[in-house]
């Protein structure tokens, strides 16, 4: 099973740039994007059903703003778009497609960097979505969650980490939401547990030479109960063509849908 996950930053933008072209010859099960600033009729039939994968998509209520979308393949069990919080889910973060007990979830983290309202609104987000996340374990669910989660979580995961200890996505409270996460309740960081290496990255800043120099930051993940993460035999963040401000992170699972 391959799993893809990419920040699009707009799915139009992306597809200019070859994206769907790309993906089309991935061999990928599922793909899990975000940020696709579109509503429905922003979505022509390429963007809707690419290569004869079916979409399924949580768009947000303001125009041309975050949106998440995952897909598949194969026909899911179930469908879930959104995770019955009022707030987050008028912005458009959230799509589940279950495979008997599998979710693969495309989840979008809110970023705080545009000031301290948005930051705020960050935190709620985590602080509701943790229980969520533990309530599909509890079920017995295993779970893939993927996404932009907005967070790089160790000094590995971001070049310069002296220069952005106060900055969102890097912020103690944020990284000590990963840790517990993954130590206290058992989620495992799959790319990590497969590729240990240092400047690993998924997002680069457009400012300066940030992309050419990879002074990047790791905060697109797939993120496992352990069952399924076990399964995980190799993993990529794929560089050779810029769709976006980020990059598509790849995991190929032990397991057949």
């Amino acid at each position: 099973m391959r799993i893809i996950t990419a920040n699009l930053n707009g799915v139009r933008s992306a597809s200019k740039k070859g994206f769907f072209e790309w993906f089309g010859n991935q061999d990928a099960d599922i793909l899990c994007v975000q940020e696709i600033k579109a509503q429905l009729p922003d979505m022509t039939p390429d963007f809707l059903k690419p290569h004869d994968y079916q979409g399924y998509f949580h768009y947000a209520e303001k125009k041309g703003y975050s949106g998440a979308g995952v897909y598949v393949r194969r026909e899911p069990d179930d469908i879930v778009i959104g995770w019955n919080n009022t707030e987050f889910d008028a912005e458009g973060r959230y799509v589940e497609v279950r495979y008997g007990n599998l979710s693969v979830i495309s989840v979008y983290i809110p970023s705080g960097s545009s000031g301290e309202e948005r930051q705020a609104a960050k935190f709620r987000f985590m602080a509701d979505f943790m229980p969520h996340l533990l309530a599909l374990k509890a079920e017995g669910r295993e779970v893939v969650l993927c996404g932009d989660v907005n967070i790089a979580h160790k000094e590995i995961d971001i070049k310069n980490w002296k220069g952005n200890l106060k900055n969102s996505g890097f912020l103690p409270e944020e990284r000590a939401w990963l840790t517990q996460l993954f130590d206290d309740h058992g989620y495992v960081d799959v790319f990590r547990t497969l590729d240990p290496r240092a400047e690993q990255y998924t997002w680069w800043s457009n400012r300066g030479q940030a992309y050419a120099k990879n002074v990047g930051w790791r905060i697109d993940y797939q993120i496992a109960t352990p069952g399924i993460a076990a399964k995980a035999k190799t993993t990529s963040v794929f560089r050779d063509i810029k769709f976006s401000d980020h990059a598509p992170l790849i995991v190929d699972y032990d397991h057949a849908l």
